[in-house]
């Protein structure tokens, strides 16, 4: 049987193990939270390394993806550097391949994405395949990147222009410490309230909320009219906080396992694990055929 982890910097409460098979093979896929703890984390993936097939970073990123051009975030590389072993990822493989055939799916298979939906991306640099995408449909979008992680009231309503503030910002922002720009351990679990006040009008005006569900959850207000959200990294509590915030669909890019979507960290990991290559030496070619084989579908749940 093979072993993947997610070694997390999310909360320890959201742990979750499965067995499932894939592509005949039986794998046991865990989720190991740390609650914030950097240390913790280096700890556990020195422990791993070398006993498991295949690793993934959850709450965290490393590589960030603005067409041609990746950023490097540095707690992430410290994280992976850590381990000199056993294949470690941080999902960005599949952020750029999955994601982007799953805002394509949607478009064919259903009514919820179309030219001239309205959708609201939380977050867009840390998947700029879903941005894209959504983009190349005709969709409305407004990327929130400035909003949500900033603190400022300026929707960017392009990709060009979100390429063009990313490759700006996104040198400096590398270098800040992880929980600066993003919700680890227990803030994972709370909201922001008075950005919530600020900025629900975004969440209001959407038809699609898309991107980290971490980052949806913490800005989300309440009194939703049956928004479809676009995410993965779901729980069972997720899926009733999301209905009692009013929303109306659920899909999320990764498959469910006994009542949970995992990151695509996670998943990344399995496929990585599946072709039995080194990371460095898997292309978006080998993903989408591996995904093609496994018949990823994304998951739709009316709330």
């Amino acid at each position: 049987m093979k072993r993947v982890v997610s070694v997390s910097l999310g909360s320890a409460r959201r742990d979750h193990r499965v067995q499932v098979e894939l592509l005949g093979e039986p794998f046991e896929i865990a989720r190991r939270g740390t609650d914030g703890d950097f240390d913790r984390a280096v700890g556990l993936l020195k422990e791993l390394d070398g006993k498991v097939d295949a690793i993934g970073l959850g709450g965290i990123d490393v590589f960030l993806f603005v067409r041609q051009k990746r950023f490097a975030i540095q707690d992430g590389l410290r994280l992976m550097e850590s381990v000199k072993i056993t294949p470690v990822v941080d999902g960005s493989g599949l952020k750029n391949t999955l994601e982007r055939e799953v805002v394509r799916i949607l478009a064919r298979e259903t009514n919820l994405i179309k030219k001239g939906t309205k959708v609201l991306m939380v977050s867009s640099v840390d998947r700029f395949g879903m941005a894209e995408a959504l983009s190349e449909l005709g969709c409305d979008v407004t990327f929130g990147d400035l909003i949500f992680t900033a603190g400022i009231p300026y929707p960017i309503k392009t990709v060009e222009e979100l390429e063009e503030i990313a490759n700006k910002i996104l040198p400096e922002i590398a270098k800040m410490p992880f929980h600066m720009i993003y919700p680890t351990g227990k803030k994972q679990e709370s909201q922001d309230e008075a950005k919530v006040q600020k900025f629900a009008g975004y969440y209001q005006d959407a038809e699609v909320i898309a991107g980290d569900f971490h980052l949806i959850r913490r800005f989300m207000p309440s009194g939703l009219k049956g928004q479809t959200i676009l995410t993965n990294t779901t729980t069972p509590d997720d899926i009733g906080f999301l209905k009692e915030k009013g929303a109306g669909t659920l899909v999320t890019t990764t498959p469910e396992y006994e009542g949970r979507s995992f990151g695509t960290n996670v998943m990344e990991a399995a496929l990585v694990a599946v072709l039995g290559k080194p990371w460095a030496e898997v292309t978006p070619e080998d993903y989408l055929d591996l995904l093609e084989r496994l018949n990823f579908r994304p998951r739709v749940l009316n709330l």
